[in-house]
C-alpha cells in the first residue's frame, strides 16, 4: 500500500545537503509506518537518487546506522558530495514479516521516490540501489525485479539463499522465509536466489566482496558475477583481498566507498555525460 508524502519531522542542512528525516514511504496494515531519510545535495536538480539498504541478517538493522567498519554517515556524505541524492530506508525485518515482505518494502520505497520526485528534486529516470550484506541481497533483487533501476552496487551480498537455509533452520536465510516444510523452503529459497533472477534486461552491477568473508563466502559474488556475465549484463566484480564480512581486517573501506560512489555516479549520469 502506498502513501502520500507527509511533512518530515525534521529538515536540516548537513554539509551542503538537505536532509528530510523520517519520511513515511508506505503504510502496511498492522505494522509500523515504514520510514526513509532522504539526503539531497544542495543546488539545482533534478538529481539521481540511490536507495541505500542496510544489512543485519534480515532480522536486525536500522536505516540510520552503518556497519561498524564504516564511519557514521560516510556513505551518505560521499553520495551527496558526488551530486547524488540518497534515500536510506527501513523495511520489515524477518521477525515482523516473512519474505517477500522485505523486498516489497524496498520496491515500495523506489515507487514512492519515483512518484514524488518533483517534490524532492529527484530524477525518477535515474535511480540506483546499494546495499550491504542482507541489504545487498534486497538491492540485487530490487534491481532484478523492479523496472527503472539504472544500476546496482552490492557489498558482500547473499546470492544463494537456498544452501545455507537448508543446512541450518536457525540460519537467517531460513528464518527469512518463515516456518516452512523443508521441500517448500528449498523451492522458495532457490526461486529467490539472486542468480536465478538474472535476465539479459538486468541493469549494470558492481559486486564488492571480501575474500576472507566467513558468514557470506566470496563464492556468492563470484557465482552471481558469472551468471550476470553469461546473460550479457555489464557487471564488475571487485574482490577485497584479506577482508572478512563487512570488510573487517581491511583498511580500504574509505577507498571502497569512493569506488562504489564513482561507479554509481557514472552509471546514473545523464546519457550524454556517460563515457
Amino acid at each position: 500500500m502506498g502513501t502520500t508524502p507527509d511533512v518530515p519531522r525534521a529538515r536540516a542542512e548537513i554539509q551542503g545537503a538537505v536532509v528530510h528525516e523520517a519520511v513515511t514511504y508506505a503504510e502496511r496494515r498492522g505494522y509500523r509506518p515504514l520510514l526513509l531519510d532522504l539526503h539531497v545535495p544542495a543546488g539545482a536538480g533534478p538529481v539521481p537518487v540511490v536507495v541505500w539498504i542496510h544489512g543485519g541478517a534480515f532480522w536486525e538493522g536500522d536505516r540510520r546506522h552503518m556497519p561498524p567498519t564504516v564511519a557514521p554517515g560516510a556513505v551518505f556524505d560521499a553520495l551527496t558530495a558526488a551530486g547524488l541524492a540518497v534515500a536510506t530506508v527501513d523495511y520489515r525485518l524477518s521477525g515482523e514479516a516473512s519474505f517477500p515482505a522485505q523486498l516489497d518494502d524496498v520496491r515500495a520505497a523506489v515507487t514512492f521516490l519515483t512518484e514524488h520526485a518533483d517534490r524532492y528534486g529527484l530524477d525518477p529516470r535515474r535511480i540506483g540501489v546499494w546495499g550491504e550484506s542482507a541489504g545487498g541481497t534486497l538491492a540485487g533483487l530490487t534491481a532484478l525485479t523492479h523496472p527503472g533501476i539504472g544500476a546496482a552496487a552490492l557489498w558482500y551480498a547473499v546470492n544463494d539463499l537456498a544452501t545455507p537455509a537448508l543446512a541450518d533452520p536457525a540460519r537467517p536465510e531460513a528464518v527469512l522465509f518463515g516456518d516452512l516444510p523443508p521441500d517448500e523452503l528449498r523451492a522458495r529459497a532457490t526461486e529467490w536466489s539472486l542468480e536465478n533472477k538474472v535476465t539479459a534486461d538486468a541493469p549494470p552491477f558492481l559486486l564488492v566482496h571480501g575474500t576472507d568473508d566467513v558468514p557470506v563466502p566470496v563464492s556468492h559474488s563470484e557465482r552471481l558475477h558469472a551468471r550476470l556475465e553469461a546473460a550479457g549484463v555489464r557487471a564488475e566484480y571487485l574482490p577485497v583481498r584479506g577482508a572478512g564480512h563487512i570488510f573487517e581486517n581491511s583498511d580500504r573501506v574509505p577507498e571502497l566507498i569512493g569506488t562504489t560512489v564513482a561507479y554509481l555516479a557514472q552509471e546514473l549520469a545523464a546519457p550524454a555525460l556517460r563515457a
